[in-house]
């Protein structure tokens, strides 16, 4: 092979690569993958709360709390003393009832709010207390379960 001939076949060989190198993908060819897109419901934790939420009376307790003191009330005394303590009694047994109902229906859960990486917050509640403290990073599942996330 001539000089001109091993030049020839070199040239092409250097451009035919730089042209691969530069190409594009061509259609039906599969694509480089991307960077993994962000996670919409990733974010840290921003504080961890015990809530203790009062039950509300219907009144039922009040009633049934009245009706037990005037009762007990009614056994102590007679006459005039009768009629006082049956009426004490009352008063007294509705307010503990109403107290007892109240205290009977009071809710307790954990709030775990968190600062989403898209810049939204969320709160997670929970019956019993999260493994998470503030600062930890996590990614929110179904809506109200927390998964931690290596830092």
């Amino acid at each position: 092979m001539n000089t001109v001939m091993k030049w020839a076949v070199r040239s092409s060989l250097v451009f035919g690569l730089v042209g691969l190198a530069n190409a594009q993908a061509l259609p039906g060819t599969p694509a480089t993958p991307s960077a993994p897109a962000a996670c919409a419901t990733c974010g840290v934790v921003d504080s961890v709360k015990y809530v203790e939420q009062k039950g509300q009376g219907s009144g039922a307790g009040a009633i049934i709390g009245g009706v037990a003191g005037g009762v007990i009330g009614h056994q102590i005394g007679s006459g005039r003393g009768n009629t006082v303590a049956t009426i004490a009694g009352a008063g007294v047994g509705a307010l503990e009832g109403n107290q007892v109902e109240k205290n009977a229906k009071k809710k307790s859960y954990w709030v775990v709010n968190v600062s989403l990486d898209n810049g939204k917050k969320q709160s997670v509640t929970s019956s019993s207390k999260p493994d998470f403290r503030q600062g930890d990073r996590v990614k929110i599942l179904d809506g109200n379960r927390l998964a931690l996330l290596a830092n």
